[in-house]
């Protein structure tokens, strides 16, 4: 299958598991009120932070081992490849037993101060039903590192669609049970049963397809071990700058201007990257195919997808700012039913953002295809730490618009900060994506144009 094929796939299929992931968070809300009650159903939400912290430990090994295998394989050494595998495996389950081992402790915990017995649903159901949740969670740990089976074998859009049918099964699964008017306890075996079953179907349906049992016996590799692990921590980074980001911003403006501006600067953040949302979808289509280009040392392939990606996001942010400058502020008022007051400027501030994020994030996916995750981490927290002190230092001159110049300085920042580096790995300048991006478009639409015309 030609590149540009699998790249329409890897985005058809993308778009696609965008709106299951979506209907996944919205669809069952109405069903869990209607079946537990809205307090019930807040007490399971509650309750269900303590799996989803403990789900986002693994971010950094799954990637490390999957970012190894995928480079690896591509560059031919087959036999390191199912090394890594077999490296990678035990990491993860080494992982899993010690995320075990530390959800029973926190839960024998809060057990012990009594925290479970504070909440509508019943202790006992209630410490069964989040240890159910917490091993469908760990077995997770699994899935990165498979997924980079189909990557390898340049075969992403079939993961991401059988990765969007679980997604589906989940939903399935949990509707069947609120359908049936049963409680936590069932929900979380439903969720579990759906992750064992279809964990194992994915797991030997890569297998298959990479082949890599068939001819090469993989090894636990000391060295492959160390060097997946010493990257796993510098993956684990990513989240926590997030986490700083978003978390700390709040906290100050919480702090210096009070629980209402805290609500009008959250809703108006989150409206305003909604659009960022389309943009994310260009990663995962190209992600696989860039990563595939750099391991088979093709730059002159890997420049080129890059290049596009890079342009055309940046002509998707355009058009999302132009958008939300026009109808923004119009839906923000219609959907907060005009409670909550927020300042014209602010709202422009916030949305400029869009194109700062839109190059640096396309950008920041290099770090990743190259598996060189620690500087991207390194800046996230730089770049973190000054945005909630510039939000600070902002809310207290200039209120919300102060607080939307600190919150926008993040992307400022990551944009200074990583476009060099990300540049320099590619072996590329600005000036070379202006150049070459007119001749790879003019490329694509006239392949575009002899498709429509036939």
């Amino acid at each position: 299958m030609s590149l540009k094929k699998r790249i329409v796939n890897n985005g058809l299929a993308s778009i696609l598991s965008k709106g299951v992931r979506v209907l996944e968070q919205l669809f069952l809300v109405p069903f869990f009120i209607t079946a537990w009650g809205a307090a019930y159903y807040g007490e399971w939400i509650t309750l269900t932070i303590i799996p989803s912290v403990m789900a986002f430990s693994n971010l950094g090994f799954g990637s490390a081992a999957a970012n190894s295998l995928v480079l690896t394989y591509a560059a031919g050494d087959k036999q390191k490849a199912a090394d890594i595998s077999k490296t990678g495996f035990y990491i993860i389950t080494i992982m899993v037993l010690v995320g075990v081992l530390i959800s029973a402790l926190v839960i024998y915990v809060l057990n012990i101060y009594h925290v479970f017995d504070k909440s509508l649903i019943n202790s006992s159901e209630a410490i069964i039903a989040v240890s159910i949740l917490i091993l469908a969670r760990l077995l997770n740990f699994y899935f990165q590192l498979i997924e980079a089976y189909y990557r390898a074998a340049q075969k992403a859009a079939l993961s991401i669609n059988l990765i969007t049918l679980r997604a589906a099964l989940n939903l399935g699964a949990g509707l069947l049970v609120l359908l049936l008017g049963m409680g936590i306890v069932e929900f979380a075996i439903s969720q579990l049963f759906v992750t064992v079953f279809f964990g194992a179907y994915y797991w030997i349906r890569g297998r298959q397809i990479i082949g890599l049992h068939k001819e090469f016996k993989g090894v636990k590799n000391s060295i492959i071990l160390k060097d997946v692990t010493a990257k796993g921590l510098s993956y684990l980074m990513l989240p926590v700058w997030q986490i700083i980001y978003f978390q700390g911003t709040t906290f100050v403006v919480r702090i210096v201007l009070g629980p209402e501006a805290v609500a009008i600067f959250n809703t108006a953040r989150t409206l305003s990257r909604s659009f960022n949302q389309v943009l994310y979808l260009v990663e995962p289509t190209i992600f696989p195919e860039l990563q595939v280009a750099i391991g088979k040392n093709n730059w002159k392939t890997a420049r080129q997808i890059f290049r596009i990606s890079l342009i055309g996001v940046f002509i998707l942010s355009v058009i999302g700012v132009f958008f939300l400058a026009i109808f923004g502020l119009w839906f923000y008022n219609m959907w907060t039913k005009n409670e909550l007051g927020m300042p014209d400027s602010m709202w422009y501030i916030l949305i400029s953002a869009m194109l700062f994020n839109a190059i640096w994030y396309t950008t920041e996916m290099v770090f990743r295809a190259v598996n060189q995750p620690k500087k991207m981490g390194i800046y996230g927290v730089i770049a973190a730490i000054i945005a909630v002190i510039l939000t600070y230092a902002f809310s207290k001159l200039y209120g919300l618009i102060g607080a939307a110049i600190g919150a926008v300085s993040l992307d400022l920042i990551l944009l200074i900060l990583v476009i060099p580096n990300g540049f320099k790995i590619m072996e590329m300048t600005i000036r070379s994506v202006v150049i070459h991006s007119f001749a790879d478009f003019k490329i694509l639409f006239k392949k575009i144009s002899k498709r429509i015309t036939r």
